[in-house]
């Protein structure tokens, strides 16, 4: 049974708090685990992070890409009775926040805080099968007025979902935002065991749930030769989904994403294609392909700059995303770096 090597690390990524534009703590993180193992790490203007490692004169550059933010919350507004009001980052169900145990990392330090919303026993009966908007909920942080909550907590602080990581059985782990911590442990991984003649830029990207806005930044300064995204991909294995919706299932291998968004977001070249499948053939690695109608990666970003970059995505199949509590399989995550590794170590 193929496990995860550094669950302490996975879990660490899992736990940390980060949403789009608060991406300071994974900087640290991956700054921390490939300092050894890379020649440069800088940080552009946009926040993502580089880090390279150099290969032979006048071989191919090829940049892994792994955002490293996660779907949260923010502070919009402070009420007369110290209830706060709050935007959604990144995709979010809005059933899905009702009753949310929820910390704002504010200047002063952690303060938990609750989502609430209208009570069931006063919902009218037209209003009982109908999804509560985000914009009628708020989260009590226990101030008793305005001006106790104003020096708790600020306009503009994160706000993360409180979470947990555990291993499940049959090898899998569950957590908070395995999209997209999984990718950042699988492109952190594969620059430590890398061996290629091709100079390697692992990218740490940012605000990817919002825009693919760090993906745009750094892979126009970097214009490699290839690129691939790093993410998670839905499972269609599990109730109130088909794998004719969602056609990956946990468990079989990484996801090669061919076309998502029906085409509008990234159509893979074939010499991408043909890359990727000649190395899961070669190297006898199950991988799943996937054709979707629904999100996007960096992969759509990337591949539209400069003159258009030979890009690919794979993806590890992860049930639950964009929730406190997604699961994933540790096997198709180690899958999935030893595919990335045949093929960089091939080019």
């Amino acid at each position: 049974m193929t496990t995860i090597r550094n669950m302490k690390l996975l879990e660490e990524l899992s736990l940390t708090p980060a949403i789009s534009g608060n991406e300071e703590k994974m900087r640290e993180i991956i700054s921390r685990e490939l300092e050894s193992c890379t020649d440069e790490i800088e940080t552009d203007e946009m926040g993502n992070l580089i880090t390279t490692k150099k290969g032979e004169e006048g071989a191919p550059t090829v940049m892994l890409a792994s955002h490293m933010d996660e779907i949260g919350l923010m502070v919009k507004y402070i009420d007369d009775n110290g209830f706060i009001k709050f935007i959604k980052i990144g995709g979010i169900n809005d059933q899905m926040l009702i009753n949310q145990a929820v910390i704002i990392h504010s200047a002063n330090g952690k303060v938990p805080g609750v989502i609430g919303s209208k009570p069931p026993h006063v919902t009218k009966p037209e209003e009982r099968n109908k999804v509560i908007k985000y914009t009628e909920m708020f989260i009590d942080i226990g101030a008793n007025n305005k001006e106790e909550a104003e020096e708790m907590v600020s306009i503009g602080d994160m706000i993360t979902f409180r979470s947990f990581f555990e291993e499940y059985p049959n090898n899998k782990v569950m957590g908070k935002a395995l999209d997209n911590r999984i990718g950042c442990y699988v492109m952190m991984e594969v620059m430590k065991r890398v061996e290629s003649r091709a100079t390697i830029y692992g990218v740490g990207t940012v605000q990817e749930e919002v825009g693919l806005k760090g993906a745009k930044v750094s892979s126009y300064t970097l214009n490699p030769d290839y690129a691939f995204a790093l993410d998670t991909t839905l499972c269609g294995d599990h109730p109130g989904i088909t794998i004719e919706e969602a056609p990956c299932k946990m468990g079989e291998g990484p996801a090669v994403i061919l076309a998502d968004r029906s085409g509008d977001g990234i159509i893979t070249p074939k010499v991408m294609k043909d890359m990727i499948i000649n190395a899961s053939k070669k190297n006898d690695i199950g991988i799943q392909l996937e054709v979707s109608d629904g999100g996007t990666t960096d992969g759509t970003a990337i591949h539209l700059n400069r003159e258009g970059i030979t890009t690919g995505v794979i993806s590890v199949p992860t049930r639950y995303i964009h929730t406190p509590v997604s699961v994933a399989s540790a096997e198709d995550i180690e899958n999935t770096i030893e595919l990335m590794l045949a093929i960089l170590n091939n080019i």
